[in-house]
């Protein structure tokens, strides 16, 4: 089995500000409170505050250090909105040591000749175009970390086109792409870039595309996080440029 699969040592990313996106539900809520258990100082981000309490109160109940919180709709954000964030972060933290780019959204699932144009324009701004500003934004704070790790998250649609999944299928073709290109501009500096793909994962979205599974039947968000927290430790500080399976088949 590969070693980021079991990956787990407490106190790994101690003293490490991690900012997570869409850390109010599913796979970002359980990274955003396992990145703190594992000793994180966790930025939260997402678009609905009351979840994103809901997380801040189960950090600190966990005697955990205090995340801070930034509600933000990632579909009507500008590049500014992540520009000034950035300097938000440089100010208050000094430095970010990880992103994980969580936050995606599904649309229909459709034949290609009916995805609405709208619709499509509303998945790219959120899956693509907002990660890409985002890095931009928040590129001074990471380069000011000694070592800092950005996480994308693909997903097997992502690296082969399925049928019927056209807009979130080409979404993720291009976040692939997207970690890639930044990676090699980035391969000899301090700044790492991976994707992770989390694979069948009991969340909302998944129960959304397969309503007829059994959610039973998959792996929860905890028990794919050791891969989440290898890319975030130091133990990954080699790794860049890499997508790697949560679940390999």
């Amino acid at each position: 089995m590969t070693a980021h699969l079991t990956f787990n040592q407490p106190n790994c990313l101690n003293n490490k500000v991690i900012l997570v996106t869409g850390a109010g539900d599913g796979i970002g809520k359980t990274a955003a409170i396992t990145y703190a258990n594992h000793g994180a100082e966790v930025i939260l981000l997402g678009r609905t505050v009351a979840k994103l309490e809901q997380v801040y109160d189960e950090i600190i109940a966990n005697g955990c250090k205090e995340p801070g919180i930034v509600p933000l709709d990632m579909k009507g954000a500008t590049p500014k909105n992540y520009q000034d964030m950035g300097q938000m972060i440089v100010d208050q933290y000094g430095r970010l040591d990880g992103v994980l780019h969580n936050a995606s959204i599904l649309g229909h699932l459709s034949p290609f000749t009916q995805i609405k144009p709208d619709e499509f324009q509303d998945v790219m701004q959120v899956n693509v175009t907002a990660q890409f500003s985002m890095t931009q934004g928040l590129f001074s704070a990471l380069k000011a970390a000694p070592s800092a790790s950005v996480i994308f998250t693909s997903s097997g649609v992502g690296r082969i086109g399925r049928a019927f999944w056209g807009t979130y299928s080409i979404s993720k073709f291009a976040t692939e792409g997207m970690m890639q290109v930044l990676a090699d501009e980035l391969k000899n500096s301090t700044i790492r870039v991976n994707c992770i793909n989390p694979g069948a994962t009991r969340t909302t979205m998944r129960g959304k595309a397969y309503p007829a599974e059994d959610p039973m039947t998959l792996k929860t968000p905890q028990d794919i996080m050791p891969t989440y927290v290898y890319l975030m430790a130091t133990a990954s500080n080699d790794v860049n440029g890499q997508s790697l399976d949560c679940q390999p088949k």
